[in-house]
């Protein structure tokens, strides 16, 4: 699962208005010729992204190469089941990424048009959020 290795805080606030507005950083492709982006704003946790790699790595055959663009670095924190108000705050219970609309969240690229895209439809199912799957515009000078 991934989790940030030593964070400055245990437990954070939840801020939910950091997902309104649209993102500005990480919406174009870096790494690989196609990805899944964001249409939606949300919380995506740590077993959704690991669900959805694990996803593709197994239509593609382990062939090709995945990267994920997206680290759930807030913790997000429940109480135990049939507890009474009051006593506190509870104790970091999962791990969450901030995903905004236009996030790219995956790349892959080393497999055919069709593998990827069937590989990133089934990445996009695991997801909590609507997603689109864009594709690199090759340019020939």
């Amino acid at each position: 699962m991934l989790q940030p290795k030593k964070p400055k805080h245990r437990k954070q606030m939840k801020r939910v208005r950091h997902l309104r507005g649209v993102e500005t950083r990480g919406t174009k492709l870096s790494f690989g010729d196609f990805g899944l982006k964001a249409l939606d704003a949300g919380w995506v946790t740590a077993r959704q992204i690991e669900a959805g790699r694990i996803a593709m790595t197994r239509h593609a055959k382990r062939g090709g190469k995945v990267w994920i663009r997206v680290f759930p670095d807030k913790p997000l924190t429940s109480k135990p089941a049939e507890t009474r108000m009051g006593k506190g705050k509870g104790a970091p219970d999962k791990w969450v990424a901030t995903v905004r609309a236009g996030r790219i969240m995956y790349e892959i690229t080393g497999v055919e048009r069709a593998t990827a895209k069937e590989a990133l439809e089934l990445a996009a199912s695991k997801m909590p959020i609507r997603c689109v799957i864009v594709e690199r515009t090759r340019t020939i000078l």
